[in-house]
């Protein structure tokens, strides 16, 4: 393909695929584990890091990292505070670092027309350094889902449970609060601040609903994430479109799809299964009788 000659292309579609990868198995245990305000709250975070480091000097992407992964863990130990109501601990946060950002926004002037890119991301301006830091995210967050999947979907299921087994929930909650961090964190320069959770979320939201098995579910959550990615990338680079709205938009439409042909199946099935039971009905009375016509008759 012609787009693919393109060096900057190149570095959107693997940015792109390992972010994908990692952001969607992510998007499943978040879903279940009642928690998917938590990538829009750490991406309001990360974008309050991003803001200190252009005031600072410093880089956007490393300080808006660090934060990111900072804010994770400030959520861990607010959940603990707020036992019975812990999405309170999200809100908290998110207000925090969302006017954080603002206010550092507006003392650096001179550079708030490029907070643009974070708002809403842009992937074909990814450089090798960013690129570099996906691929060490993906590394990491890959060991880590691999590693510790079983206590993860024990806790995800029932932490309680876990925890009295003997997991050491407290230390694993933690660490998978980082990793989401980290997660969000490279995912910003791809969909942006505003459309992160996008990436997280409805690959997630759709893979849950079509399977019920686990594994089954985060398999599928990584297909969809790919394909939204690759045709959303292939859809901007041809109608010249935001490559991170058009990625959430195509997500966005797979899910609007998926739904809509899940619901004909079992409306499908449904009558399929309605047919045959009256078949069976009929049946259980014997043949039916042949009426004849009196009309020959007399």
């Amino acid at each position: 393909m012609e787009m693919l000659h393109y060096d900057f292309m190149q570095r959107a579609f693997g940015a792109g695929a390992l972010i994908a990868i990692v952001a969607s198995v992510l998007g499943v245990y978040l879903m279940l584990r009642r928690q998917a305000l938590m990538a829009d709250m750490l991406s309001h975070v990360s974008l309050a890091g991003v803001a200190a480091g252009a005031l600072l000097g410093l880089s956007p992407t490393v300080s808006g990292f660090l934060t990111a992964i900072v804010g994770a863990v400030a959520v861990e130990y607010v959940r603990r505070f707020y036992k019975t109501y812990s999405e309170m601990s999200i809100a908290i946060i998110m207000v925090g670092g969302l006017s954080t950002a603002v206010v550092l926004m507006s003392l650096n002037k001179e550079t708030s027309k490029s907070f643009t890119s974070y708002l809403f991301g842009s992937v074909v301006a990814v450089d090798k350094a960013q690129l570099v830091l996906m691929l060490c995210v993906t590394v990491v967050a890959a060991l880590f889902f691999f590693f510790l999947r079983r206590p993860l979907y024990q806790m995800t299921f029932d932490e309680e449970t876990a925890k009295v087994s003997g997991l050491p929930t407290g230390l694993i909650s933690m660490l998978f609060s980082v990793v989401t961090g980290m997660i969000v964190a490279a995912a910003m320069p791809i969909v942006g601040v505003l459309l992160v959770s996008s990436l997280i979320i409805l690959p997630a939201a759709l893979a849950i609903r079509l399977t019920s098995r686990f594994s089954a579910a985060l398999l599928l959550a990584v297909v969809i994430g790919l394909t939204g990615v690759f045709s959303g990338l292939t859809a901007s680079y041809e109608l010249s479109t935001p490559p991170g709205g058009t990625i959430a938009l195509v997500l966005l439409f797979l899910l609007a799809v998926g739904v809509v042909v899940q619901k004909l199946v079992r409306f499908i099935r449904a009558k399929t299964k309605h047919s045959a039971a009256e078949d069976t009905e009929m049946h259980s009375y014997g043949p039916i009788p042949r009426l004849s016509d009196d009309t020959h008759t007399h």
